[in-house]
C-alpha cells in the first residue's frame, strides 16, 4: 500500500512540475539518464563476460588430466557399485542412562 501511495505522489509531482515549468521539467532527468546509460555501457563492455561476441580462450587439458577424467567416467558408468568411504559411525548418547553422564546445564 505504501508503495502505491509513493508512486501516485511521484506521478502527481511530475505532472504538476510539468504543468508549471513545461518541457524544462524534463531537464531534471537528463543527468540520471546519462548516469544510467554510462553504467549500462560499463557493465555491458566489462571484460570477463562471455556475452558480447568475445570467445574465451580454450585451455587444452594435459594427458594426465584426461586420464583422470577417463577414469572417473569409467567408474560412473557402472551404477551398481557403490564407493566405500572411510567414515565411521559415532554412537550417540540417546537411550543411555542419564545418571552416568555429567550434568552441564
Amino acid at each position: 500500500m505504501v508503495f502505491w501511495i509513493s508512486i501516485v505522489l511521484a506521478v502527481w509531482g511530475l505532472v504538476t512540475d510539468f504543468m508549471i515549468r513545461g518541457l524544462s521539467a524534463l531537464s531534471v532527468f537528463i543527468l540520471p539518464l546519462i548516469l544510467v546509460a554510462l553504467l549500462y555501457y560499463a557493465f555491458r563492455s566489462m571484460p570477463g563476460r562471455t556475452s558480447g561476441g568475445r570467445s574465451r580462450t580454450k585451455v587444452k587439458p594435459s594427458a594426465k588430466t584426461m586420464s583422470k577424467v577417463a577414469g572417473i567416467r569409467k567408474t560412473q558408468a557402472s551404477p551398481g557399485k557403490r564407493k566405500s568411504y572411510p567414515f565411521q559411525v559415532i554412537e550417540g548418547s540417546k537411550g543411555k542412562n542419564d545418571d552416568q553422564l555429567p550434568k552441564y546445564h
